[in-house]
């Protein structure tokens, strides 16, 4: 699969090939009342990550965090905190067909959602909560060290 189809991104792609990009982007860590972790098989790597994906022109952070949960969950983001920021040599990405990206994005504890999860688009294979201890091993690498930093958690903004 190739990389996901923003317009911005495919206009850029289109100028630069698969060299890798700076793209901005948000992450959710949803739990459920037993403290798990939902987590999407993600269609393009066929690896389980965390619901999020690419901020769009002319969209905040909060919009970009509750499109993307909408997309890939069919939940309804009501309130999110901030818990970190990731950029730098360990959030860079390589899709299947070659595309590379730099991530430069902000991980969300959502505090307060409704709906039922489901497979709400092409993105996601699968959707399931697990507990911490139980994460998958085949986790896309950049959503363990979110993940990471969330088990290590106090409430103080996190920048990696």
């Amino acid at each position: 699969m190739t990389t996901p189809s923003n317009h911005y991104i495919q206009t850029l792609r289109a100028l630069v090939g698969p060299q890798r990009i700076f793209v901005p982007g948000v992450r959710a860590i949803l739990r459920n009342e037993h403290g798990e972790i939902l987590l999407q098989r993600r269609s393009d790597m066929d690896l389980w990550g965390l619901p999020g994906g690419m901020v769009e022109l002319n969209e905040t952070v909060l919009q970009s965090l509750r499109r993307e949960v909408w997309e890939e969950t069919a939940l309804t983001v009501l309130d999110a905190e901030p818990m970190g920021l990731y950029c730098g040599p360990d959030h860079h990405l390589e899709y299947p067909n070659g595309d590379q990206m730099q991530c430069f994005a902000i991980a969300f504890l959502v505090t307060r959602w409704e709906g039922t999860p489901r497979v709400n688009d092409h993105e996601s294979l699968d959707l399931r909560f697990f507990a911490y201890s139980s994460i998958p091993s085949n986790l896309t690498t950049t959503h363990r060290l979110t993940l990471d930093d969330y088990a290590r958690y106090q409430g103080r903004f996190l920048v990696t």
